[in-house]
């Protein structure tokens, strides 16, 4: 019962009307103008709000596009397309900048993960060099290498060291 009552204000359906209001001839002169006027004036019936958004020079091809219409460039002609050809560009530049974008900072990842791990490497080299050296500048290690050559005039001092007094 409700549902009657939401289209009680629609007349006949627009899908089933054969010919179209620009087929159509007014029967007088003035039936023309009174009614272009009773649609200006009156808020108007749903029907005829339908009725004026539903004229265009153009058929409706949303139902018809084919692969065949699409890859021969027939979609190109629609007149939605004509229409949003700005809006069409500008998403394309859109997403021109995403992609350039995207390469980029994926470019500068890859170079600082290189960077990072040149640095870890030479961390370790440098950790490496520095425990060598330690190892070799020990006492233990020199005085063992003096006497691994005979042919040097070095040697431990049996005496400990003292301090030379030179404020006189």
């Amino acid at each position: 019962m409700t549902e009657d009552k939401r289209y009680d204000d629609i007349d006949d359906p627009i899908i089933d009307r054969e010919t179209t209001d620009d087929e159509q001839e007014p029967t007088t002169a003035t039936s023309g103008k009174e009614e272009r006027q009773r649609h200006t004036d009156a808020p108007g019936t749903l029907k005829q709000v339908i009725e004026e958004h539903a004229r265009e020079d153009e058929d409706a091809q949303s139902g018809n596009f084919t692969l065949r219409k699409i890859l021969g460039g027939d979609i190109l002609t629609a007149d939605l397309l004509r229409r949003q050809i700005w809006l069409i560009l500008l998403i394309v530049g859109f997403i021109i900048v995403y992609v350039a974008n995207r390469y980029s900072c994926q470019k500068s990842l890859l170079e600082l993960n290189r960077l990072n791990r040149e640095l870890v490497d030479t961390k370790y080299k440098t950790l490496s060099l520095s425990s060598v050296l330690t190892e070799r500048c020990r006492e233990s290690h020199v005085v063992k290498l003096l006497r691994e050559n005979n042919d040097t005039t070095l040697h431990i001092s049996d005496q400990p060291p003292y301090i030379i007094d030179t404020s006189n």
